[in-house]
């Protein structure tokens, strides 16, 4: 600094005052252009969300702590490299003509039950309004702290909200327990099944143990449809689940692609193990570019595979997981990824990365009510584990309703649902096999016929559970629901818990 002490005290205060201000000028415009520069950054973020070509995408988020936006932002991606054009935006700044097409909300749930703070302008200027989001299709992710008493309180409210105005869900509500990497994983799992891309790599890895492939059963040879088998896996001792529980797969690669990589980049035989469990090279150029890498560089490269997730059909006390997978192909005919694992490339004996996730919002009601049990194709996993917990405790006023192909060929478990409905345990059993006549019959056709019998059975205190495909037989399930029952009553068994669904 320039020493002013030749100058009279009047004049240095001037000059130091001139300091002062340009050391502030300069402050501002640092400010400003670090404000400018995020903008900017913030504006290609936006654009690079928004250059897909399919339906667009609104992912709106509110957070107390950052969380939640650090989870719509890993959404929006996602759904960007889908190809999907995406709009993220924070919940204050999203109006109700935003609530059209299709929307995905990530939010908290702060102190215990408020909204987060920057919710409150959505809650003020939209949600006390009469909107009418008929033309809106949605999914919620709540994320809460159950160790509170009010778990996901907003998330649930919001959810109710949307669907009270005529908004359709797109899925069920997926709720994270204290950031419980599980039901991201299953977030994550129904961002795939809208877009269609179903080999993104997981956002938390999951610690899986060594289960064993005990049985495997082809269920329909000669149906029309995709192959579905039965499955047996044996976890290690001390695994515990209940009817409603779902179990994660880490697949693995098909080993002749594995030992055709060993072979295209020379590497040992014992990088099979290494390699089994990464995503591989689809092209040349990817290949060439992982020419002459030492294994433990190579792996860092790749990334891993996915999980996937099946409902389970059994109880511990049937000595293991029992499992129904359907066979899946991919567009250029080769198995998918989770069902070409189990049910062509594992061998009977060997070991399946695996870990049990609790599935809460799929759990049985009391043991006394009523329940009426819907589902199509491999849906029938997760209703017959409900069923044999019945079952076992001797509880019969069970209906299941169950719709495949043929009769001939996709009766899944006949014998054993038959037995069920001869001892009493199934008071009704209703099966729409939609190839069986010229006009096709599904599941939502027998719902509709047996409409006054389901209003009584609600009146009496049913509660009804749903399983199978999301996009084709819950979908049209709940329409015949909403047509039999009335909204108001369907979304008063939503919040008492006696409306569940399994979809996928």
């Amino acid at each position: 600094m320039p020493d002013l002490a030749f100058l009279p005290p009047e004049a240095r205060r001037w000059v130091w005052a001139g300091v002062v201000v340009a050391l502030y000028a300069l402050f501002c415009l640092a400010i400003a252009l670090r404000e400018a520069w995020r903008g900017r950054q913030a504006r290609k973020a936006a654009d690079a969300l928004s250059q897909g070509s399919g339906e667009p995408v609104l992912v709106a988020y509110a957070s107390q702590t950052g969380f939640a936006e650090e989870l719509a932002t890993a959404t929006a991606k996602a759904l960007a490299d889908a190809g999907a054009p995406v709009t993220l935006k924070d919940l204050s700044a999203v109006t109700a003509a935003d609530l059209a097409g299709r929307a995905l909300f990530v939010v908290s749930t702060t102190g215990e039950g408020d909204a987060p703070d920057p919710a409150r302008a959505f809650i003020r200027d939209v949600m006390k309004t009469d909107t009418d989001l008929s033309a809106l299709r949605y999914g919620v992710l709540a994320l809460g702290d159950s160790s509170y008493a009010h778990y996901c309180a907003f998330g649930r409210s919001l959810d109710a909200w949307l669907s009270s105005r005529g908004g359709r869900p797109l899925f069920d509500r997926v709720e994270v327990d204290d950031a419980d990497p599980a039901a991201l994983r299953h977030w994550q799992g129904q961002l795939a099944t809208l877009t269609g891309v179903t080999d993104a790599p997981d956002w938390t890895r999951p610690t899986y143990d060594a289960w064993t492939l005990a049985e495997r059963t082809l269920l329909n040879p000669g149906s029309p449809g995709g192959e579905a088998w039965h499955l047996r896996l044996t976890p290690p001792k001390g695994a515990v689940w209940q009817a409603g529980d779902i179990v994660e797969i880490g697949p693995r690669n098909d080993p002749a692609q594995v030992a055709a990589l060993i072979a295209a980049l020379d590497l040992p035989a014992e990088a099979a193990d290494t390699l089994a469990g990464l995503r591989l090279p689809q092209d040349a150029a990817a290949l060439d570019a992982l020419r002459g890498l030492p294994l433990e560089a190579l792996a860092e490269r790749l990334t891993a595979l996915p999980h996937r997730e099946y409902s389970i059909a059994s109880l511990p006390d049937d000595g293991g997981v029992e499992l129904i997978v359907r066979l899946m192909t991919r567009a250029d005919g080769a198995p998918g990824l989770g069902s070409g694992w189990l049910c062509r490339h594992a061998q009977i004996g060997a070991a399946i990365e695996a870990r049990v996730r609790v599935n809460r919002s799929f759990h049985a009601p009391e043991t006394k009510r009523p329940l009426i049990l819907i589902g199509s194709g491999t849906g029938l996993a997760g209703l017959r584990a409900h069923l044999k917990a019945r079952a076992a405790a001797g509880v019969r006023w069970n209906w299941l309703v169950f719709g495949e192909r043929t009769a001939a060929h996709d009766y899944f478990h006949r014998a054993e649902l038959e037995a069920w409905q001869a001892s009493g345990l199934l008071d009704r059993l209703d099966l729409a096999f939609s190839r069986d006549q010229a006009e096709r019959i599904y599941v939502q056709h027998r719902l509709r016929e047996s409409a006054d019998i389901l209003r009584r059975w609600v009146a009496n205190g049913a509660a009804i559970y749903v399983c199978g495909s999301l996009e084709g037989m819950s979908r049209e399930a709940h329409t015949a629901l909403v047509e039999i029952l009335g909204a108001p009553m369907l979304e008063r068994l939503t919040d008492e818990g006696r409306y569940r669904r399994d979809v996928y």
